[in-house]
């Protein structure tokens, strides 16, 4: 790929000012900003997701629309009544951003100081979290081969997301993988910095990040 699609730096700009001026009439003054940012943004995910079709076939004529998050909060329910959130996000799997809770996926997300490359499963519903948990209590030792490949290590260290304080019914805090099946979520993460984001490497490093992470969603999909 010769011409490598980019964060451009005033898409980071643009969302580093929004977090000073979060209200409905500096968004609407800067409107053209965030559009042009938004469309940046987008441009770059569906390069991603067209080069995960690469490794990942299933994600095929999945679009960009289909996986970004809306910028507007829901600020009902919450005591923080911003009305914008102050980043981008979008989560690549079959399906679009509404399977979530079906399928695991690749996440990327760009906010200023606090950016990442995430995936996996995120809160799995019950019956999902279940049936991981199941796998990895008989084959606990396929998924620890995963996240202690070289290639693994080289973007992410182990599996973030919250963990149960004791083990869950009907598993044994012997169990060698218990540490695993009390797992909540299960995470690959890796934290970005601004530089590293702007960098016109950017690219190679997500999507590098995702072809290493594939593994691990090969093996929380086959407990779907």
């Amino acid at each position: 790929m010769k011409n490598k699609p980019s964060i451009d730096p005033s898409t980071i700009k643009f969302l580093f000012d929004l977090s000073r001026h979060n209200d409905r009439v500096w968004f609407a003054d800067n409107r053209s900003r965030y559009e042009e940012a938004r469309d940046n943004f987008a441009r770059f995910v569906q390069a991603v997701i067209d080069e995960i079709v690469e490794f990942d076939p299933i994600l095929k004529g999945l679009e960009a629309k289909s996986c970004i998050f809306r910028i507007n909060r829901d600020i009902r329910f919450t005591h923080d009544k911003s009305v914008y959130k102050t980043n981008f996000g979008a989560f690549m799997v079959r399906g679009g951003k509404k399977s979530a809770d079906r399928f695991p996926g690749y996440y990327l997300h760009i906010e200023p100081g606090q950016s990442f490359i995430s995936g996996g499963a995120y809160i799995p519903p019950a019956p999902w979290l279940n049936a991981i948990r199941e796998e990895i209590a008989e084959n606990g030792d396929t998924l620890v081969k995963i996240i202690s490949s070289k290639e693994y290590k080289r973007y992410f260290t182990g599996l973030e997301g919250e963990k149960l304080k004791l083990p869950p019914r009907g598993y044994s805090k012997d169990h060698p993988h218990i540490e695993l099946i009390k797992m909540k979520s299960f995470l690959p993460e890796k934290s970005l910095t601004d530089d590293e984001v702007i960098d016109p490497e950017f690219f190679t490093l997500v999507t590098g990040a995702f072809r290493a992470m594939k593994p691990v969603i090969d093996f929380l999909t086959t407990t779907r």
